[in-house]
């Protein structure tokens, strides 16, 4: 069957086309890639729109779906957006009755991190698993669990907000909260912690090789830390042993917690496995229950390059499963 994916991103979105084979994807064709904050709300569902009939023109026969990822908060349930902090003018936009009104076709929504656990789970590394989290592990820090078998949403859809989690009374700020999981551990986290210990060698009268200039201190970001740390910069290799420690540190909870057959972490991970994980499995051989750490792996994403369109698509996919189900 043929399946519509959008991904709506707080940078970038856009509209695929692919056929599912099972176990496989294969994507058809694509939109164009739009900047979404050049668009009001409503001119880029029309957009959106424009793109669904274009491609599915190219489809062998009728699409099934849409599937429509986005980050949240959202009620998947009512097909609503709700005001995303990286979507700004978002509020209380219903998606899902849109496209359904003017395709006749089912729509159906999930945040980002829910359907990239979908796809891992329907397409990627957790394809032989039961139970796994999934861990965007970028610019924001969030979660989509795997339960038993199938999406665990929460009682009002919260589930796998795992960056509010407080793992120190004190620390770094993130997701409203300081000392955060978030706070500790994502993209912008890192990036604070860089910029903080270069400014402290500035300070020092040192000039450090991965910022040796202080007028570029606010390019730092963690993909050159990353890059540092890679390279054997002793300034960069601290930085990231500090978040994989305190990312063992919350792994180990949610090991304990949840029981997870498979974690997988996107984005930062796929690029700087080698340089986070020792310091954060140290941690967790420490912190888990020996039995719950003995069931689990932890690995990088494998859709990493495309999870967008991947997880766009598997929301359709899922949605349609579940409708069969009832």
């Amino acid at each position: 069957m043929y399946l519509i994916g959008i991904d709506i991103g707080g940078t970038k979105s856009r509209v695929s086309l692919a056929r599912d084979h099972g176990k496989e994807l294969e994507f058809i064709a694509f939109g164009e890639k739009y900047y979404t904050s050049e668009y009001k709300p409503d001119e880029m569902l029309n957009v959106f729109l424009k793109d669904i009939k274009d491609l599915a023109g190219k489809a062998g026969e009728k699409p099934a779906a849409i599937g429509i990822s986005c980050g949240g908060p959202l009620d998947q349930k009512k097909g609503i957006i709700n005001s995303p902090p990286n979507l700004p003018g978002w509020d209380k936009i219903p998606v899902t009755e849109f496209f359904s009104n003017a395709t006749g076709l089912p729509a159906f929504l999930q945040n980002d991190a829910d359907a990239g656990a979908l796809a891992e789970w329907k397409y990627g590394a957790g394809q032989v698993a039961n139970s796994l989290i999934f861990i965007t592990f970028g610019t924001g820090f969030g979660a989509g669990l795997i339960l038993d078998g199938r999406l665990y949403s929460g009682a009002c859809g919260m589930a796998g907000e795992i960056g509010h989690i407080r793992l120190s009374e004190y620390g770094p700020p993130g997701y409203g909260k300081t000392g955060s999981f978030e706070g500790f551990c994502s993209g912008g986290a890192i990036a604070r912690f860089a910029r903080f210990a270069i400014e402290a060698e500035f300070q020092k009268g040192k000039s450090p090789a991965i910022c040796p200039f202080r007028e570029d201190l606010e390019k730092i970001d963690a993909r050159a830390v990353g890059i540092a740390a890679g390279k054997g910069d002793p300034l960069a290799i601290e930085i990231y042993a500090q978040t994989g420690r305190r990312l063992g540190q919350g792994l180990a909870i949610l090991i304990d917690i949840l029981n997870p057959e498979i974690i997988i972490l996107g984005s930062i991970f796929v690029h700087s496995r080698n340089e986070l994980w020792p310091y954060a499995e140290e941690v967790i051989k420490k912190e888990a229950l020996p039995v719950s750490w003995e069931a689990c792996r932890v690995v990088p994403s494998q859709l990493e390059e495309n999870i967008g369109n991947y997880a766009a698509i598997t929301v359709g996919k899922y949605g349609l499963e579940q409708m069969k189900f009832k």
